[in-house]
């Protein structure tokens, strides 16, 4: 294959001029490794007047990326805008009916619209190739479609949020609480726009929902991802895990069950020795368990200009050496509906509760618990007031239906002060 692969790139943000880099610098080496030149011919943003740092002048310039899209001269459309529909989708649809392959780092989109643009792909024998969209750097994409395509995928986890995991890692590092290092993450950039996307774990539900649909050969289904932020996440919790050696984080699971398709992502305790626990700052890590290759653990950054314009110009050389895969490791006309699971695998649970300094609160909490078949392994005290106790409580395992129920009578006793916070403990 020797005819040029001519590319259109819509969104010149820090990832797509960190694109436009990567195929000026390194012309040549990109030639040695597909055997055809990479250039690009067209490019649109919404600014075309802002300084950039680089020079656009050998390109066509489109103010609508749907235009960009439909270009004759364009081969590959490489979608670098965001947002999970407008412009994005739009363009996207417009090069995909075109018959053009698509390039996209848009989690938010796909997660959304994953099964639609896909069967659409399929329809007009063109590719969708998404390695940006989850975890930055790391090629976890290319790892469950073609490393471990020969695998039966029991499990799939991971911190999938870099503002989550350097939040939390610092509260432990520096003894301050969310709120401040909330302000610093504003004030350093590191937020999205809306920021309950990241703290409220939004972001990583949509990377949870795409390995999902690869890993278990399901329709992409962000609705069913259980969702739980680490706003409610105090310094005193992250005091009391280390203690008991744990580390938390914002951690997503992705499994079949039983009773169906289980994706969550919330906050849990998990061993400080894991290489989840010990993973520090704003890196990514997955991990991946299969039945014949067992456990595999790939970790790396997951965000910033070079690393995701290097996973976006995997899949540009990916498309330009003939690789043709179907967008989410199958035809989407086999990709299934799941089932969402109708309960959540068990798991003990760390609960932080504060009680009235009241004869018999602690007694009175132990038989909620107990009357919802919530067995107890750990319970403490400490730090005592005057006027309350804080009380630390680990449970066995438990499903977290009854847990919720526990919790929601505790209210009726009469004896609590404020809402208890549950964790979950992940023995990973």
């Amino acid at each position: 294959m020797t005819q040029p692969l001519r590319l259109g790139i819509a969104g010149l943000g820090t990832v797509g001029i960190g694109v436009v880099k990567i195929l000026r610098n390194k012309a040549g080496l990109l030639q040695q490794r597909t055997g055809r030149e990479l250039f690009i011919t067209a490019v649109s943003a919404r600014d075309r007047q802002k300084d950039r740092g680089v020079a656009f002048t050998d390109y066509a310039w489109e103010n609508d990326p749907v235009d960009l899209a439909q270009r004759d001269d364009v081969d590959v459309f490489v979608e670098l805008m965001g947002g999970h529909d407008g412009p994005a989708l739009e363009a996207t649809k417009a090069a995909l009916a075109a018959g053009k392959d698509v390039v996209t780092a848009n989690k938010a989109m796909l997660a959304h619209f994953g099964h639609e643009l896909a069967t659409m792909a399929e329809e007009k024998n063109a590719l969708i190739r998404f390695e940006a969209a989850v975890a930055g750097g790391i090629p976890v994409i290319k790892s469950l479609t073609e490393g471990l395509a020969g695998n039966r995928i029991s499990r799939v986890m991971g911190v999938m949020n870099g503002t989550c995991n350097y939040i939390l890692t610092q509260m432990q590092a520096t003894g301050r609480g969310y709120d401040a290092l909330f302000e610093e993450c504003a004030e350093l950039g590191y937020l999205e726009a809306d920021p309950m996307l990241d703290v409220g774990g939004i972001d990583a539900g949509h990377k949870l929902s795409l390995l999902s649909a690869i890993a278990f050969g399901t329709r992409v289904d962000f609705t069913s991802v259980a969702l739980e932020g680490i706003q409610h996440i105090a310094l005193e919790d992250i005091e009391q895990a280390d203690d008991m050696g744990y580390r938390i984080k914002l951690l997503g699971v992705a499994q079949m069950s039983d009773t169906g398709l289980e994706q969550r992502m919330s906050p849990c305790l998990v061993p400080k020795a894991s290489p989840i626990g010990q993973l520090e700052g704003g890196t990514n890590m997955v991990v991946i368990e299969g039945d014949e290759v067992g456990r595999i653990v790939l970790g790396g950054p997951g965000a910033g200009a070079g690393p995701t314009a290097s996973a976006v110009m995997s899949d540009i050389i990916e498309i330009a050496r003939g690789i043709r895969i179907s967008t989410f490791g199958q035809s989407a006309k086999t990709l299934v509906k799941s089932e969402p699971s109708s309960t959540v695998t068990p798991a003990p649970y760390y609960i932080r509760l504060r009680l009235q300094d009241k004869p018999g609160a602690l007694a009175k909490i132990a038989t909620v618990l107990g009357q919802e078949g919530v067995s107890i392994d750990r319970m403490r005290q400490y730090g005592h007031s005057e006027e309350t106790a804080p009380v630390l409580i680990v449970t066995h395992k438990t499903g977290r239906e009854a847990l919720d129920t526990a919790l929601q009578n505790m209210h009726k006793t009469g004896v609590l002060d404020g809402t208890p916070v549950a964790i979950r403990i992940e023995n990973i």
